[in-house]
């Protein structure tokens, strides 16, 4: 009889690391979730002020149509891209699509003076920050995620439960050096 008992134990402890396990995944798997979110409302909220600077660039620098048609195809692709990678390279190919606009405004002082131009520079400029702490926090929780599934004993179960280790969203270097730079 106590031989049963202890194998009861054993199995009752194994179940319960098992549901600890997959509990523990599924907490992590839901951040990450959360923080994917996050970014895709922040880019959101920069794929929405595009259209309007464009617009208010038009004003001015209508002629420079070449520059005004690659920030919006740029943005088109941003905003129907699907995985972090896709994304991560759209979003660097608009950056720097951005960085032209705002290397072009240099160019025509009445631009730069036009006050829906500068709230629009602000408010990406805000964005862009925000974008910036969304990705850090999803990085962050990535990490802990694939590092749990990665990890022993959960590495054991992860795959058979249908955890997958998670894209990390990192903009190209290249892209996050012509991150446009607001000037007052």
């Amino acid at each position: 009889m106590p031989l049963l008992i202890i194998v009861a134990i054993a199995a009752l402890l194994a179940v319960a690391a098992v549901i600890g396990i997959y509990n523990a995944l599924v907490a992590l798997r839901q951040r990450v979730r959360s923080g994917w979110s996050q970014i895709q409302v922040m880019l959101k909220r920069r794929h929405d002020l595009i259209p309007n600077l464009v617009e208010t660039v038009k004003g001015y620098a209508g002629h420079e149509r070449e520059t005004l048609e690659r920030v919006i195809a740029a943005r088109g692709a941003a905003v129907s891209a699907g995985s972090p990678a896709q994304l991560s390279q759209a979003e660097g190919v608009l950056t720097g699509a951005l960085g032209r606009l705002f290397a072009l405004a240099e160019s025509y002082p009445e631009l730069k003076a036009d006050q829906s131009f500068r709230a629009l520079q602000a408010e990406l400029a805000s964005t862009e920050e925000g974008v910036a702490g969304a990705r850090s926090g999803y990085n962050q929780v990535v990490t802990e995620y694939n590092t749990r599934v990665q990890s022993f004993p959960a590495v054991l179960l992860a795959g058979a439960m249908g955890f997958q280790a998670e894209e990390y969203f990192e903009l190209e270097s290249a892209a996050e050096k012509e991150t446009p730079k607001v000037r007052f």
